[in-house]
């Protein structure tokens, strides 16, 4: 019953958009104290202030967040876990001069359920049901295989990627054979990137002098539902695995409903992916790799006859990256990434071929203190972001971290786009 009530809590919250108060919290906590058969309730608290210093200087993020799970056993056979998020951010109200009242609303609070599953055991299957993170790749810095996780990219990429990543409501079944492992994969009614508003400093979509008429989510029926199939073997030290996935595009597509006013719509069309991932212990370094076709995509062009202002091109993007420890206390990973677009066209936004590179070095100071440096950077003309900072491990639970978020290049880049949303950052930690 106690956990009952407590995923109420969170829909309600998570339906109404309403913040949470510190009394309500204390209710909701005492609803949460674990039942018998809970592991208890754990999770983190967090605060992080961002400053964006360039011409208008502005506080970008100025956030508290709480983070709550608990999991438990309900027989031999048969686990659950529930989790929620409750975030509260005063920069866009403090910032009313820089952010439109539409991001002001969509960034102030937000309650949501992250995780809330059962999962159950039979013999060599597993299944999982509920609201889940399906992870099918995982490389440093961008996202290639991880096809299934939809996104909150309200802050770029620039997020941990467990935090970043949203839960689907989905059915899993996973069997384990000698070597090798298959899963099956539902996702009745998807959820999709959460992008933010016109006037956020990493809205994903921009043109001058264009309008935009809001986002065309998914209707929530079958006709819309997501479902895959991904099979993984360890061969002869390789690991390797292969995948199928037909969905609604977690992604959105701006599609053109006028030219004068140029006013552009945010769809989500209907995909098909092939993707492989492979990854091989060499000894000294450890070898990635992931691959991903996919079909149905529509990409924005200059030719003013295309319908919609936009044209259908299959891609396939594609990873390789290797990862070296080098002594006790660095590490060094790089990688080199493409996309091609294998319908090409004359006015298409992109190239051909998108192609760029990462390169990430850590360094590490006792057991408390690291340094690091990522750099993503387009071999296109596309722009960089460049990522350094310094995580002090305070105690077996605090945490704190600053650092930088810079980004530069053409206006019309991948990267460069976001050059005036350059930010400094501070993060406390606190897990419990």
């Amino acid at each position: 019953m106690n956990r009952w009530r407590l995923g109420v809590g969170l829909g309600l919250a998570a339906v109404t958009g309403c913040a949470l108060a510190a009394g309500d919290l204390d209710d909701l906590l005492d609803v949460a104290r674990p039942a018998d058969s809970g592991g208890g309730l754990h999770g983190f608290a967090e605060f992080s202030a961002a400053r964006a210093y360039n011409s208008p200087s502005h506080w970008s993020k100025l956030r508290a967040r709480l983070n709550l799970e608990s999991s438990g056993r309900l027989s031999e056979t048969v686990k659950w876990k529930l989790s929620g998020r409750f975030d509260a951010d005063a920069a866009p109200d403090i910032e009313s001069d820089v952010y439109p009242s539409a991001v002001r609303r969509d960034q102030r609070s937000e309650a949501t359920i992250r995780e809330a599953y059962l999962d159950i055991s039979a013999g060599k299957w597993d299944y999982r049901l509920g609201r889940q993170h399906v992870v099918w790749g995982e490389m440093v810095g961008l996202f290639f295989a991880d096809v299934v996780s939809a996104r909150d990219t309200r802050e770029f990429f620039l997020p941990e990627f467990d935090q970043m990543r949203i839960p689907q409501w989905a059915a899993r079944a996973e069997y384990f054979g000698d070597g090798w492992h298959g899963e099956l994969l539902w996702i009745p009614v998807a959820t999709v990137d959460n992008i933010g508003k016109p006037g956020g400093d990493f809205y994903p979509f921009a043109a001058d002098g264009a309008q935009f008429e809001g986002e065309d989510r998914p209707d929530q029926r079958l006709g819309n539902m997501n479902w895959g199939a991904r099979l993984s073997a360890l061969l002869n030290g390789w690991d390797v695995s292969g995948f199928f996935y037909r969905s609604t595009d977690t992604a959105p597509t701006f599609y053109r409903t006028s030219l004068a006013p140029l006013t552009f719509e945010a769809r989500h069309d209907r995909i098909n992916q092939f993707g492989a991932t492979f990854s091989k212990d060499m000894g000294d370094f450890v070898l990635k790799g992931e691959a991903v076709h996919t079909g149905g995509r529509q990409f924005n062009t200059t030719d003013l006859a295309a319908p919609n202002g936009l044209v259908a091109s299959d891609t396939l993007d594609y990873v390789v990256g290797v990862d070296v420890p080098v002594g006790q206390r660095w590490r060094v990973n790089t990688q080199y990434y493409a996309r091609r677009y294998l319908n090409h066209r004359e006015g298409l936004v992109w190239d051909k071929s998108e192609e760029g590179a990462t390169l990430l070095v850590n360094r590490q100071f006792g057991d408390d203190l690291e340094v690091e440096m990522l750099l993503v950077s387009s071999l296109n003309g596309g722009g960089y972001m460049l990522r350094p900072k310094v995580v002090w491990q305070m105690d077996a639970n605090w945490r704190g971290t600053a650092g930088l978020d810079v980004f530069g290049g053409s206006e019309q880049g991948v990267f460069g786009r976001f050059d005036r949303s350059d930010r400094a950052y501070v993060e406390v930690r606190r897990a419990f």
